[in-house]
């Protein structure tokens, strides 16, 4: 089963997010309201892949991004950043950091799981942990004993 750790500040889209990912994609969904909180969770529960709010008080987004990818146990981790910054400029300015990709807020709750799996090169109706490849025109292979 797939796992996505969502870090963000805002309740309604934490619980929103969480709801469309467990009931839509049947994923396992850990949520944190903050970048203290995500990092003990990102170490702890080793996600497939985290959501990510860029703006968050205290600590924000960019600053949480830097924390996880500078830490040996989550720097592994895929990182979707989730913000409300739709301008073209300013998202060039996101994608070209370190991150699997940019989600835009408001979200549809719907297309949520796609999105994400989108990003992450995942088949969306596939649970396992890992990317999906094709096997399109591979010849079957025999081993002898």
């Amino acid at each position: 089963m797939r796992s996505v750790l969502i870090i963000d500040d805002e309740d309604d889209i934490r619980e929103v997010a969480a709801l469309s990912l467990e009931l839509f994609a049947k994923w396992r969904v850990a949520k944190a309201p903050n970048a203290r909180e995500g990092m003990a969770k990102a170490i702890l529960e080793q996600p497939d892949a985290i959501l990510l709010d860029m703006k968050m008080p205290g600590t924000d987004g960019r600053a949480t991004l830097a924390m996880l990818k500078a830490n040996l146990l989550t720097a592994h981790i895929p990182v979707l950043l989730l913000t409300a910054q739709a301008l073209t400029a300013e998202r060039k300015l996101l994608e070209a950091l370190p991150v699997a990709g940019v989600l835009t807020k408001p979200f549809d709750p719907g297309q949520l799981a796609d999105e994400i799996s989108a990003f992450m090169g995942w088949h969306p109706n596939v649970s396992a942990p890992f990317p999906v490849k094709s096997t399109r025109g591979a010849k079957p292979i025999s081993i002898a004993m």
